[in-house]
């Protein structure tokens, strides 16, 4: 896991008051030796009490500095998939429908780039960490991103991201559509809101 969803952790642990002692201990029952020292516990804690809303470190001298813009909102592969009603979604499945077309679109939008830099989080489904899905992304490239076991807080989209868009959305007549429709509503909701959400869903 990296540093950045470790403070998050973090973060939402140290708002609902938990001493960062406790934090630690739940970090290395869930991420062992790969968990962040005692040290890094208490000096994040500390910044968030005092009001630091940021997670990522702080931007170096004459480094670029990231901006979340509709324009490179836009530049991302969109995938929506309609699974037939009955069909199970194993690992050949998730492979051949879903991870390969997003693939196809990244190497089309990054003609120079390919799939440098590119990381992917996912869950621990099964189709997911299967062997032939881990040995295919290795393959095109694709760094995984490790979601740790029972941490449900570290996925606040499943709390609130995903329910408001279905009990906003309408019934859609195809893929293309509903792509729109999503596309629209997440368009819609105030950056604010996702900082919000953040803290008080998980």
């Amino acid at each position: 896991m990296n540093n950045e969803f470790n403070r998050y952790y973090i973060k939402i642990r140290t708002i609902l008051g938990i001493d960062p002692k406790a934090i630690h201990e739940e970090l290395v029952t869930e991420l062992g030796p790969n968990a962040p020292s005692y040290t890094t516990v208490t000096t994040w804690a500390k910044r968030f009490r005092e009001g630091r809303e940021e997670v990522n470190d702080d931007p170096r001298f004459g480094g670029p500095v990231p901006e979340l813009t509709d324009e490179n909102i836009e530049l991302g592969p969109v995938l929506i998939h309609c699974v037939d009603e009955g069909k199970i979604i194993d690992y050949n499945y998730y492979i051949e429908n879903f991870l390969k077309l997003v693939i196809k679109d990244l190497l089309k939008q990054r003609r120079s780039a390919g799939t440098k830099g590119i990381e992917l989080l996912h869950d621990n489904a099964r189709p997911h960490i299967h062997s032939d899905v881990i040995n295919y992304l290795t393959e095109e490239g694709i760094n995984i991103m490790p979601h740790p076991p029972h941490s449900s807080d570290l996925a606040p989209c499943d709390y609130w991201l995903n329910d408001y868009i279905k009990r906003n959305l309408t019934d859609q007549p195809n893929e293309k559509s509903l792509a729109r429709a999503v596309s629209t509503l997440m368009k819609k909701i105030p950056k604010e809101a996702f900082k919000i959400k953040l803290l008080t869903n998980c």
